[in-house]
């Protein structure tokens, strides 16, 4: 009987693999096998570029873009279906969110595309058509899911774990079920979008794999040959990944495809996603890929609501924001994944979303609210009051689309297909790199007389530059206190920037950690997990880099941050320095000064919760020359949660009057 079941279901396999081979034998395929030629971008060739290596778009909010009036272009400027754009360019995956019921009681709909499993059909009907396969993004959730929140279906809401189980089986079964009876090609299905410890409302691990079991048993009844996929956010949380990868082992779960986010602004460096990726691939033999990433190809907001990503955000701005800087970007991020162990493919992130018209925010509001064109229009308040009730609006990411906001194609979208064959050609400058400088109040201001110019290759070259600044406006800045200055300029023709932090003197070596260890000493008084300098510019008070803790046991958390201050002249003197953090539980935290061994004051410090900051100041401390001056922070946490974290950064010792 046994051996009869496993033939029967053999043929049934091969007979639902059959049928989804037949949906696509019509098919017409547009992406190209040879190179683009003409293109005056440039590419560095991605060697050994598997040909079945994914090169995916999200393009989710398409419907919805175009229920709003907007019209896409090819590269001839002809209206032009996006999806065969998309192809031409190389695309050869389209990826679609899918929520269950993004919408309120009236039918109006929450926004970000509005995409339930009817758009996901009419998407991958278009995708199929010009020779792309569908990738599915089940969030199980009626609006956006991920590492922020993973809230419940408004359906399932209440349901203990074995109804929502089977909910979420015949949930996935029936879309799944939608798909190929339209004949799309789909080749992926995720099971959740960015569960980092969490989904569709479940917290612990036991309940979310149970869920992800069964999104995957339905997966393979549909769509066998299709590929499953879990996705996961924050790769420069290293411990994190490793910990979800062996969850998923240990509760063996049923997938395929191990995949991340990888923003280049937050999750840091390529080589220690590439590592992570190489080591996960290898100890669990499963695929790897990049499910989601993205760049600016302008510094500029094009909507009227403003951008996640624009000039002046505290990120790491790898590549300047140009066309070229973009295709650098995903150039790289491909050739990264590629050569990666287990590496399979690379997925662009809402190419295709951008403005809905370019005349006012009251003309683009109007279209949010109706067609869903925005993140989020008024209507999702009732299912996500704390986030989408409070800052509904556009899209946050159209300057970091292929498409400018006309609806044509950006030079940079031929990226898909030059990484495959190489386009250098002649280097010239694409932009310039932006100036930093730091200046003490009672200092000089000193404005570089060269600049680099960033070239289309990546590469430097320093050029005069002319910057457009008075001698009154620089007096300006000595008697304006503390505070940040930009200057503009021109170099070879472009605009070039400069930006003066004005500061009190610091007698602290190394004040924000930007040299590591240097001038300071760490002690561990516990069992830490973790304690060292890291470099994340979106944790950092000031720079890129700062002290940071996390450690999982109870009261594992004990440790100080100390400086000797050597040179110092006798006078009154200052002192402060920063926390933030979080699940620290019951804490004893406090900035200290010591002379000649003693301690002689301290100011106590208290953490609230990433990005808000708590400074203790310390004042009047009485200082005289020949003294051993010891400047500091004491950090004891009992931890609760997920494990005591924090980020200390900013120390700080002026003279005082």
């Amino acid at each position: 009987m046994r051996k009869l079941k496993r033939i029967i279901s053999a043929t049934l396999a091969s007979m639902l693999a059959l049928s989804t081979f037949t949906a696509c034998k019509d098919v017409v395929n547009y992406i190209p096998n040879e190179k683009i030629e003409g293109s005056s971008l440039y590419v560095k060739k991605v060697e050994d570029l598997p040909d079945d290596f994914i090169l995916g778009m999200d393009a989710s909010s398409v419907i919805a873009e175009e229920q709003s009036g907007v019209k896409y272009y090819n590269f001839n400027g002809e209206e032009q279906d996006v999806f065969r754009t998309l192809a031409e360019s190389g695309v050869n995956y389209i990826r679609v969110r899918v929520w269950n019921d993004p919408y309120d009681e009236n039918g109006n709909g929450y926004g970000g595309g509005n995409n339930d499993v009817e758009k996901a059909v009419e998407i991958g009907k278009r995708a199929t058509k010009y020779g792309m396969k569908l990738l599915v993004n089940f969030h199980y959730s009626d609006f956006w899911a991920d590492p922020a929140k993973q809230m419940v279906p408004k359906a399932w809401k209440g349901m203990d774990i074995e109804t929502k189980k089977q909910a979420l089986y015949e949930y996935t079964r029936d879309s799944l079920t939608k798909l190929k009876e339209a004949k799309v090609d789909v080749g992926m299905v995720q099971i959740g979008n960015e569960t980092n410890g969490a989904m569709c409302g479940e917290t612990i691990w036991f309940n979310i794999q149970q869920l992800m079991q069964e999104g995957s048993r339905a997966i393979r009844e549909i769509f066998p040959e299709a590929l499953v996929a879990v996705h996961f956010a924050n790769p420069e949380k290293v411990t994190n990944y490793t910990s979800y990868a062996s969850k998923l082992a240990y509760y063996n779960i049923d997938y395929d495809v191990f995949a991340s986010s990888y923003y280049p602004y937050w999750h840091g460096t390529r080589e220690n996603l590439s590592s992570l990726l190489s080591g996960i691939a290898t100890t669990y033999n499963k695929k790897v890929m990049v499910m989601e990433t993205s760049y600016a190809y302008t510094g500029e907001d094009t909507d009227f609501s403003g951008n996640t990503i624009g000039d002046g955000s505290v990120v790491t701005k790898e590549y300047p924001y140009t066309v070229q800087g973009q295709a650098n970007s995903v150039r790289n991020v491909i050739d990264t994944v590629a050569h990666t162990t287990g590496g399979i493919g690379v997925v662009y992130w809402e190419g295709t979303w951008i403005t809905v018209g370019t005349s006012s925010w009251e003309e683009n509001s109007a279209k949010w609210e109706k067609y869903g064109s925005g993140w989020a229009s008024s209507y999702a308040s009732g299912y996500d009051p704390n986030d989408a009730g409070k800052y509904y609006g556009g899209c946050a990411v159209d300057n970091q689309a292929f498409f400018d906001a006309e609806g044509k194609p950006l030079e940079s979208l031929k990226v898909f297909n030059l990484v495959k064959y190489g386009n250098e050609v002649e280097p010239k400058a694409d932009a310039i790199e932006d100036v930093n400088l730091t200046v003490d109040l009672n200092g000089t201001i000193v404005l570089p007389e060269k600049v680099n110019a960033i070239m289309t290759d990546d590469s430097k070259q320093s050029i005069p530059v002319e910057w457009k600044v008075t001698e009154s406006e620089l007096q300006a800045m000595y008697t304006g206190g503390v505070k940040k200055y930009e200057i503009t300029g021109t170099a070879g023709g472009m605009a070039a920037h400069c930006y003066i932090s004005m500061v009190e003197y610091n007698f602290i070596t190394n004040y924000s950690f930007e040299e590591g260890e240097t001038g300071w000493t760490l002690t561990s008084l516990g069992n830490m997990n973790e304690f060292y300098i890291e470099d994340k510019v979106t944790d950092s008070l000031t720079g890129n880099k700062h002290v940071h803790f996390w450690s999982a046991a109870t009261s594992s958390v004990e440790f100080t941050v100390e400086q000797q201050v050597n040179g110092l002249p006798s006078g009154k003197y200052k002192y402060s320095i920063s926390i933030m953090g979080g699940d620290c539980g019951e804490t004893d935290i406090y900035s200290f000064v010591k002379i000649d061994g003693e301690i002689v004051k301290t100011q106590a410090l208290s953490i609230n919760g990433y990005g808000n900051w708590d400074t203790a100041l310390i004042s009047d401390v009485e200082y005289t020359e020949g003294q051993t001056i010891v400047v500091g922070i004491y950090v004891k946490c009992s931890g609760s949660g997920n494990g005591a974290w924090g980020k200390i950064d900013d120390a700080l010792l002026n003279s005082q009057k």
